[in-house]
């Protein structure tokens, strides 16, 4: 493996290292031929406005961002670029938040795009030549890449050079780029996707858990003081038990019980009462379930006696995506023991019966296996 190169101490005057760049998302999504929807931009500098700047900021996750504590401080005082991360777990837990933390601790930049927007070997070499030394590339959804542009990055990320083919046919011909030594900062939802090569060659793999309620809380009064918002600690308690354990859901949470607070009490404070009537108006139930999560729910309990249910079947009855059931609503079902997931299909808990005041089955459950 070559040996890295220093990184240089970065300049006072460089600009904001690891800062969300929204234009700059937008226009990549332009680039891709895809047209920015308005809702999605306001939800994205929303975002932007609370995410956290250090790792001092971060709430949750100690073990992580412990270990990335010392990996970075390392890191600078060998004047070294930090190893390859891996970062795994269910949507809006950090992951993005982490990738630009890391870069704005080592002082360098953050690149951004997404696995699935990597379409050939060129795309890749075009975004890893324009890198600088130490510079973080951030691939979003990286389980998304194609297998020919996964055996691209290969030698990127090992020894900072890419194997090209120039040219077709007979008069094709091998070319070897030197690249200046970066960090790989890899996302996923689906580790279980990504191909055993490329998952070795990352030096670190993290894997972000559901937050604690007391976590979320502390979240949410963090974003309060940046939203200049009146939130009582029992409301900052609700609001944080109906966020299914998630940072992104917490923050849209409150959010909502933001504007309800402003247009039916003249901006009171948010207590619990108030945050309890703000997210019962969006349909998020007492223990977070949200609409999707109750169609899931009813449907393994009434349409399939509880199950057992093949995940495609589910799908079919629900016209939701197979992938988005898994990926999206099934991990904290799972983990709240609403849901069980076994070699035959999907089963709702006895907890399930009991949220929907439905009597539980007694003895050994067959179900239908579809």
């Amino acid at each position: 493996m070559k040996r890295r190169a220093p990184v240089a101490a970065p300049l006072a005057e460089e600009e904001d290292a690891g800062a969300l760049d929204v234009d700059g998302d937008l226009a990549e999504a332009e680039l891709h031929g895809e047209a920015p929807d308005p809702l999605a931009e306001e939800d994205r500098r929303f975002e932007a406005s609370l995410r956290p700047q250090a790792l001092g900021d971060y709430v949750g996750q100690d073990a992580i961002r412990s270990t990335l504590e010392i990996a970075i401080r390392a890191a600078r005082e060998r004047g070294d670029v930090l190893d390859h991360v891996l970062l795994c777990g269910p949507p809006g837990l950090g992951k993005t938040s982490l990738a630009q933390i890391i870069a704005r601790e080592m002082g360098v930049r953050c690149r951004k795009t997404q696995g699935p927007a990597i379409e050939r070997g060129g795309d890749l070499a075009a975004v890893l030549s324009d890198l600088e030394t130490g510079d973080v590339l951030f691939i979003d959804e990286i389980h998304g890449l194609p297998r020919k542009v996964e055996e691209v990055l290969y030698p990127a990320m090992e020894e900072f050079e890419l194997d090209l083919i120039v040219g077709q046919g007979p008069t094709a011909r091998s070319m070897r780029l030197g690249l200046k030594p970066f960090t790989l900062v890899g996302a996923t939802t689906r580790a279980g996707m990504l191909n055993a090569p490329l998952r070795d060659r990352f030096g670190s793999t993290f894997r972000l858990d559901f937050y604690g309620e007391s976590e979320l809380a502390r979240i949410l009064h963090r974003s309060a003081r940046i939203l200049g918002v009146d939130l009582h600690p029992d409301g900052a308690n609700e609001i944080a038990r109906r966020s299914r354990g998630t940072p992104r859901i917490a923050n849209r949470h409150l959010k909502r019980v933001r504007d309800y607070a402003q247009v039916e009490h003249a901006q009171a404070p948010i207590d619990a009462a108030v945050a309890a009537a703000g997210l019962a108006l969006h349909r998020v139930d007492p223990a977070g379930l949200e609409p999707m999560d109750h169609a899931i729910l009813l449907a393994v309990l009434d349409r399939f006696s509880g199950g057992p249910v093949g995940i495609e079947s589910l799908a079919a009855l629900l016209g939701e995506e197979r992938e988005t059931i898994e990926a999206v609503y099934e991990p904290f079902l799972v983990q709240s023991g609403y849901l069980e997931r076994t070699p035959r299909g999907r089963m709702a808990t006895e907890r399930a019966y009991a949220h929907f005041d439905r009597p539980a089955p007694s003895g050994p459950r067959q179900g239908r296996l579809l």
